[in-house]
């Protein structure tokens, strides 16, 4: 692995039983392209995760968030590129106007019904998140999850409490 590990976050907002997912179709070379995500980013210089989701959430989307609950801790580890650790979040309690979907610069935007998140185009070790975000798992998680160039999901790994290799 190369360079300096990222740190970024990551928030799923919900409503009527359905998340805000962004499909990410608009930049090039991203390696979330063709992938469904949740709303999140870079930190900025002196930010806490929770100042950087909340600022990330108000520029992609528009809507601002009043409170937002920390789900646990994404370990994305992408072929030889330096490793990602993503603080994730999900927040019911957001100011703004849900029937308006909003537009972003990165791809398009989508309320999808939790029950439908499977038939997506998602990184496969976000289905096992998503799965804890659903359940409502009261325990942050911590989720190591190790890819090759070809996007192909070689291990997954549950590290809250016992370890435990989910693939």
């Amino acid at each position: 692995m190369t360079g300096t590990p990222r740190i970024t976050t990551l928030c799923y907002l919900e409503n009527n039983d359905k998340y805000l997912m962004l499909h990410r179709i608009s930049k090039k070379d991203d390696v979330n392209k063709g992938k469904w995500i949740g709303v999140g980013g870079k930190f900025e210089n002196g930010e806490a995760p929770e100042e950087c989701i909340r600022r990330e959430t108000a520029e992609e989307t528009g809507f601002s968030l009043r409170s937002c609950r920390y789900r646990g801790v994404l370990t994305f580890i992408y072929a030889d590129k330096a490793p990602e650790y993503i603080f994730t979040y999900t927040s019911t309690d957001f100011d703004g106007d849900e029937s308006i979907v909003p537009s972003c610069d990165e791809g398009i935007f989508r309320w999808v019904e939790k029950s439908k998140l499977s038939e997506l185009e998602l990184w496969e070790g976000d289905r096992f998140m998503l799965r804890y975000l659903i359940q409502d798992r009261i325990e942050p998680f911590s989720l190591k999850l190790v890819y090759d160039a070809e996007d192909v999901l070689l291990e997954a790994w549950e590290l809250s409490g016992i370890p435990e290799r989910l693939k």
